[in-house]
């Protein structure tokens, strides 16, 4: 059985519960580098590279060759992982595309799930983004990948304070493959429906939004669902884009880390 590239760091403290962190599409686990040191203070930390992209980027080449490709393996390959390490709950960290990934398995494997941080949630593509998304579709196989990548990140994170994270961003998604990014850009057509019953149904557990402000495409409409839905719960990250966790370490990390530890006194 193949699993996603992992990285795991242990907690002195036994007890200490699991922290899995979840990038997004185009990215990696060392997104979180700004995460890391805070968090292994408190709990034990699971990283993992999601298929195609890091250090997982030349596993699944059955899945790569495949036509067919669901949305669900995705999330199941975070569970294998989980099975394998024989984590039995966890809580879960996540940004932008990775929201949904740890949303759908809070659907799919409640039992698995403790408390949710999302870091620039995608629950709704507005009208920008979903011009966006038929470009991608359009361009896929006429221009480079990294090209319609580049062009995303200066649309969704263009201010000059943005610059760290647009350059992660950047740098992260030439290490996919031509392939692997048409597996995705195909993928995103799954998404609707997912986002639609997340909007529509309240999660199950505890959930945290934090959000940039100037996270000007996905910020409203989470605005909307976190005072619609019980058990969640927004922090607007001053200063930020959509990639707030890069922008504003040192606010996301002490948010998120009261949260999960049952600190629910946000203000």
């Amino acid at each position: 059985m193949e699993l996603l590239y992992h990285k795991v760091y242990i907690n002195q403290n036994k007890d200490a519960a699991w922290v899995t962190f979840i990038h997004g599409a185009g990215g990696s686990s060392t997104i979180w580098y700004r995460q890391l040191r805070d968090f292994k203070k408190t709990f034990h930390v699971l990283l993992v590279d999601l298929r195609g992209h890091g250090n997982s980027r030349n596993l699944f080449q059955d899945w790569i060759s495949c036509k067919e490709h669901q949305f669900e393996d995705i999330c199941d390959d975070v569970i294998k992982v989980l099975d394998h390490l024989q984590i039995g709950k966890t809580h879960f960290i996540g940004v932008s595309l990775g929201t949904i990934i740890i949303r759908e398995i809070s659907e799919r494997y409640p039992q698995r799930v403790l408390r949710m941080v999302m870091g620039g949630a995608v629950i709704r593509f507005n009208l920008r983004s979903r011009i966006l998304v038929r470009l991608a579709h359009m361009l896929k196989k006429i221009l480079p990948f990294i090209w319609i990548y580049k062009m995303y990140a200066y649309i969704l994170m263009p201010k000059k304070r943005h610059k760290k994270s647009r350059s992660l961003f950047i740098r992260e998604a030439r290490k996919i493959y031509q392939k692997e990014f048409l597996k995705w850009i195909k993928i995103t057509s799954q998404l609707k429906p997912l986002m639609k019953l997340f909007r529509e149904k309240a999660p199950k557990h505890p959930t945290l939004y934090l959000m940039g402000d100037e996270d000007y495409m996905f910020l409203p409409s989470v605005q909307l669902v976190a005072t619609q839905h019980e058990n969640s719960f927004l922090l607007i990250v001053p200063d930020s884009g959509h990639v707030c966790n890069v922008d504003q370490p040192e606010f996301f990390n002490s948010k998120a880390i009261g949260f999960l530890s049952a600190d629910t006194h946000l203000n």
